[in-house]
């Protein structure tokens, strides 16, 4: 199994593969410095776009198990700002199954850009969950609270702003306190894209005007988001994976209901923070995340003991790579590395 055969073009980021406890694949590719060509290696911090929404809901959850807030609760008893026409009775739970119709800042249905938003207000303003308000708080309802699913940036802008207030402390800090530390993630982290720390690998788009890469600086948030953003590692998420399966960071009840199906539509299936691929006898948990030069794609399959972690820094199409190893792994047991 060679990953620059399962992908389309010349693959750039890291690749974790372990089943039944062997790693088949631990692997990087490509450059973190495309112009000074450093290489990507196994260590290397990748942005993680969307992915980063599961560590919030994480969070979310243990609030919840330490009687500190319910599912039930509405969002107009615990925010201290000016909701405008955003309904005051949508719940948390609502929130974290995409089905509580606040107005989304990133239509991702409407914009097929992330990069759009900044086109009036520039990137470099968002350092903090609360500085995407603007972007949001004046516009209308998407669709009455909890009367479907849909993706939504702003909900998980609204959780982590959630934990903040329930905590007094930044929802990163919290993250950092309450999962990534005690799941030993010490690479894991939400960082200033001005002020990186080492080891992280910058992100690229192929401009096609100059027929060369561009990195991604003026495309997205300055610092990451409840709604996205957290730099890794694939260790680190392999680490995530193994506490939150062996009920380290939520009891095993809470567990099995993040990975329940709360909300769909024809297409897909959520839990709490997490996505699923429902087959017939069971139910596949994966995250992840996409941005202007981010990819990201993360799975468990319980049954089969099958981790998989896909992180690129070119926005490589990591969902095919993905499906493709999934079908290889199942012809041969190889150790690959």
């Amino acid at each position: 199994m060679d990953i620059l055969q399962l992908a389309d073009n010349e693959f750039s980021g890291s690749v974790l593969v372990r089943k039944g406890g062997k790693k088949l694949i631990e692997k990087a590719y490509g450059y973190a410095d495309y112009s000074n060509k450093v290489p990507n290696e196994i260590n290397t911090r990748f942005s993680t776009a969307s992915a980063g929404k599961v560590f919030v809901a994480v969070g979310i959850l243990q609030l919840i198990e330490k009687g500190l807030l319910k599912f039930g609760d509405k969002i107009g008893d615990i925010l201290d700002f000016d909701l405008k026409n955003i309904d005051k009775d949508i719940e948390v739970e609502q929130l974290l199954t995409h089905t509580s119709g606040t107005p989304d800042y990133f239509d991702e249905y409407e914009m097929d850009e992330y990069e759009e938003l900044w086109t009036d207000f520039p990137n470099y303003r968002i350092r903090s969950n609360r500085d995407l308000i603007p972007l949001f708080i004046n516009k209308p309802m998407m669709y009455p609270k909890g009367t479907k699913f849909q993706y939504n940036n702003t909900g998980f802008i609204v959780l982590a702003i959630i934990i903040e207030v329930i905590t007094g402390m930044d929802f990163d800090k919290y993250l950092r306190e309450n999962i990534f530390n005690p799941c030993g993630m010490h690479s894991t982290g939400y960082y200033e894209l001005d002020s990186l720390p080492e080891k992280c690998a910058s992100n690229y788009i192929y401009d096609e005007k100059r027929k060369t890469y561009r990195t991604n600086i003026y495309s997205v948030d300055a610092k990451g988001t409840g709604a996205g953003g957290a730099f890794t590692t694939i260790n680190d998420i392999e680490k995530f994976w193994d506490n939150l399966m062996k009920y380290s960071l939520l009891s095993e009840e809470m567990t099995l209901d993040m990975f329940k199906c709360h909300s769909k539509d024809k297409d897909d299936s959520y839990g709490y923070g997490i996505w699923l691929i429902e087959q017939k006898e069971r139910v596949i948990p994966y995250f992840t995340g996409s941005d202007p030069g981010v990819s990201f794609m993360s799975s468990y399959d319980i049954e089969n003991n099958l981790l998989i972690v896909l992180i690129s820094n070119f926005g490589d199409d990591v969902w095919k790579i993905h499906k493709r190893i999934t079908e290889s792994v199942f012809t041969s047991e190889k150790s690959y590395i």
